[in-house]
């Protein structure tokens, strides 16, 4: 049918720019096309990558697309341990925070769940941090606060023991 036409390579710091501010203006659809474009061309090109992660992880809740594989593929394409980690933290804080509106049976342990896998990541990132970068320590306090505010808590051992008290 239609086929994709490439971009240049000396086109892509604008692409990058145009990505970022398709995030920014909350269409992160838009911005995830134009990443993928830029990877067509530098598929290693860790800035789009990053990108292509967090306009995935804006879009988690909006639309019932899977994403694993493919978040598991970008993330495997950083170079960087810290971020590796960090990225993945955002995308299970993510999940997290997409599933807080829906109600569900179990869904509050779910949550519970989402957000202390990301905090696990979170503290892997704060181990190998750059000097300076406090990211993974403020989206750490971020999960930390929601957890609390929204009284979430793990699953019992046994469900059925408050059932019978």
């Amino acid at each position: 049918m239609f086929k994709l036409k490439p971009i240049t390579k000396e086109g892509i710091p604008q692409a990058i720019i145009k990505a970022e501010r398709y995030r920014m203006l909350n269409e992160p659809d838009f911005s995830e096309s134009i990443c993928q474009d830029i990877l067509e061309i530098e598929p290693n090109n860790q800035q789009a990558i990053a990108i292509l992660l967090l306009s995935i992880a804006d879009q988690l809740g909006r639309y019932r697309l899977d994403y694993s594989a493919k978040v598991k593929d970008l993330i495997s394409r950083l170079n960087s341990e810290y971020e590796k980690q960090y990225f993945h933290g955002i995308i299970c804080e993510r999940q997290a925070v997409s599933l807080l509106s829906q109600n569900f049976m179990g869904g509050q342990f779910t949550v519970y769940e989402w957000f202390t896998e990301a905090m696990n990541h979170y503290e892997k990132a704060e181990a190998i941090r750059p000097a300076g970068n406090d990211d993974s320590i403020l989206r750490w306090n971020t999960c930390v606060r929601l957890i609390h505010d929204h009284n979430l808590h793990p699953r019992s051992e046994d469900p059925f023991s408050t059932l019978m008290e």
